[in-house]
């Protein structure tokens, strides 16, 4: 079996049909948003950081090392929603984890994305 394909993908930009299914995983909705539009086929909010994390966060690049460390320790910790994810994005050739982060080398669908291609691959 093929290892799908995982897009990243600003949640501001179009839809395209490139991006197969689009899964948001932010907790809270991006702001303006149409839903129609959006074209977000699952809002899986449990994989999202804690609130805690993404406010200690804050977007701040000098933080990005702990937070990415403290991420992928929640979601370690979260093996059940981890693994519905896991068995969502191989029933898709090409998933897209669509966030509303402006920084787009910087966030959590990126630690995402590490984690479930990681997986993917054993």
């Amino acid at each position: 079996m093929a290892i799908p394909i995982i897009n990243l993908k600003r949640a501001f930009q179009p839809a395209s049909a490139d991006d197969g299914w689009r899964i948001l995983v932010d907790r809270l909705w991006p702001r303006g948003i149409n839903k129609d539009r959006a074209a977000i086929k699952l809002w899986y909010k449990v994989i999202a950081p804690s609130i805690e994390l993404r406010k200690s966060f804050g977007h701040e690049v000098e933080k990005w090392p702990d937070f990415r460390q403290k991420y992928k320790q929640e979601l370690r910790a979260n093996k059940v929603a981890l693994e519905e994810l896991l068995n969502v994005v191989r029933q898709h050739p090409v998933i897209t984890l669509v966030y509303a982060a402006k920084d787009e080398e910087h966030n959590n669908a990126v630690v995402l994305k590490e984690v479930l291609t990681n997986l993917l691959k054993k």
